[in-house]
């Protein structure tokens, strides 16, 4: 293994003398297996895939130099097994696993296992995921790091101590209604409870732990106050074995559903050059006092007053990740290799760093699922028909479906990651526009259609976004949709007459049209074309 690294002649970027690693194990699967095995592909190094029996066939499978199966398809039973995987990489040669995200990505034992035996975790140590990944002990860092936090409680709420009620609902009380409960480990929103009085709180803290601790292994919750509006804004990390941290800038993360992102933007509209100084300067405080190295985001909410309160540390890749490497041109990926094989921070990264307060081009992602928007975003596995990805000038699809590949409901629905680059916000809502409109998925229910009202919504132009968003733009008018649709059919019933659609004879449903865009069959399934 080597970790020295120099600059082209040209200043044009790194170009590595010798690879960081010779093999390297990719404990994940889909888009972010794939995108890894490219990065690692780039840099002369090869890969070994891990899959489960529903994954056999799978793309990232194909496009590895070794596949080990690890078992069935629940994650349970393939990619969650932390034994199977450190087994898999001792057995093919692999020095180093890189967890992608998700699945393993932030589990500190995990981190600890491969460390233990004699493998590179390409990613935080796991004494940093251990203090940074858990949100009490992140928020602890913060606080003593001086770095202002969303109001809260510190400690584990005393869920299994009736004795302790009285002052748990104290610690609401100073907090303040409406507020969360939220999970000490992990994150997509579970284990999360919103209250509003302290009648809600004690069946909010028993069913928030039980599903913390299904999802994450650890009951442990908190309080968080509920700030509204506010805008979820991420700051990019990477950090070096010498403890330079720096960062590469921040995304937009505001457009989500239930704590899920939908949509990120790099960088975030409406910051001003020192407000995002200011941003940056926070999280890189906090990522010094958490002993970070490699990559992680430290995620804040922006409320309307300007002032930002530190929220979480994700210790791992992000989803959004390109977004931030189309804004800077950096490859976070292939950062992510040479730091954990002991190499400083680029000079590429550095640069990048210096001038991240004022950045010269502006990137959108948005997250193609396979998930009904028409009902609560509601898990739609299948059989992929036909497949048409966009192309053209600031154009990215990050992908491992094909035609014809079944999309399975063990795993996250994720299908597609496309983003744009653009000189500029209007530029690259506009090139958004096109590439979604040149986007063909037949076969499957996706997010498509969510996507085209976001890109032509005028709030969404204008900046007007909030973590609301979706619910204010999105939920109710698809609501009013939906009792339409309810009170149409009741009166068909009614008539003893059922229309094959709702826009049979002369029938119109209200606020109906940028939903169905004139598909007969638009009820039951959207158009994604």
């Amino acid at each position: 293994m080597a970790t020295s690294r120099s600059e082209a002649p040209n200043g044009g970027g790194v170009f590595p003398q010798r690879r960081p690693f010779d093999r390297v194990l990719i404990a994940n699967r889909g888009e972010i297996a794939l995108r890894i095995i490219r990065a690692c592909r780039e840099l002369g190094i090869e890969t070994v895939a891990v899959y489960s029996d529903a994954d056999v066939a799978a793309r990232h499978v194909r496009a590895a130099d070794v596949a080990v199966r690890l078992g069935p398809a629940p994650p349970s039973e393939s990619y969650l097994r932390a034994d199977a995987i450190v087994e898999a990489a001792l057995a093919t040669g692999a020095q180093a696993i890189h967890p992608g995200y998700g699945f393993l990505a932030e589990r500190a034992d995990f981190a600890e296992a491969v460390e233990e035996a004699g493998l590179v975790f390409v990613g935080p140590s796991h004494r940093a995921i251990a203090s940074l990944g858990d949100k009490l002990a992140a928020r602890r860092t913060a606080t003593a790091a001086g770095v202002p936090v969303v109001p809260g409680t510190l400690e584990p709420a005393p869920i299994d101590r009736p004795d302790q009620v009285a002052e748990i609902v104290a610690a609401a009380e100073s907090v303040g209604y409406p507020l969360l409960v939220k999970a000490a480990a992990g994150g997509g929103g579970r284990g999360m409870r919103r209250v509003t009085s302290a009648l809600e709180l004690p069946a909010a803290l028993a069913s928030g732990s039980a599903e913390a601790s299904a999802a994450f292994g650890a009951g442990a919750v908190y309080l968080e106050r509920e700030i509204l509006p506010a805008r979820h804004i991420e700051v990019q990390l990477l950090g070096d074995r010498t403890g330079r941290v720096i960062a590469l800038g921040e995304r937009d993360c505001s457009l989500q559903r239930r704590h899920q992102k939908l949509l990120e933007e790099a960088p975030a509209p409406g910051l001003t050059p020192d407000q995002r100084r200011e941003l940056h300067a926070m999280a890189v405080a906090l990522a010094e006092a958490g002993g970070l190295t490699n990559a992680a985001t430290c995620e804040f909410l922006h409320d309307p007053t300007g002032r930002s309160w530190f929220l979480e540390v994700n210790t791992r890749l992000q989803v959004e990740h390109g977004v931030t490497e189309l804004v800077t041109g950096v490859d976070i990926v292939q950062e992510q290799f040479w730091l954990a094989a002991g190499a400083p921070l680029s000079d590429r990264a550095l640069a990048a760093a210096e001038r991240a307060a004022e950045p010269g081009w502006h990137a959108i992602e948005v997250r193609l699922s396979a998930e009904d928007p028409a009902r609560a975003f509601a898990p739609a596995p299948g059989r992929v028909g036909r497949w048409v990805m966009p192309e053209g000038p600031g154009v990215r699809v990050d992908t491992a479906v094909e035609p014809g590949d079944r999309i399975p409901p063990d795993y996250d629905p994720l299908v597609a990651k496309l983003l744009v680059q653009a000189a500029d916000r209007p530029a690259a809502i506009a090139r958004l526009r096109r590439a979604l409109d040149e986007t063909e998925i037949d076969g499957i229910q996706t997010t498509l259609p969510f996507h085209r009202q976001v890109a032509r919504d005028p709030s969404f132009a204008a900046a007007e976004i909030s973590t609301g968003w979706v619910e204010e733009h999105w939920d109710g008018p698809a609501a009013r949709v939906e009792a339409a649709l309810l009170a149409l059919r009741a009166a068909a019933l009614a008539d003893h007459e059922a229309p094959a659609d709702p826009s049979a004879g002369n029938g119109h449903v209200p606020d109906a049209d940028w939903r169905t865009a004139g598909r007969a069959d638009a009820v039951d399934r959207w158009p994604q074309r």
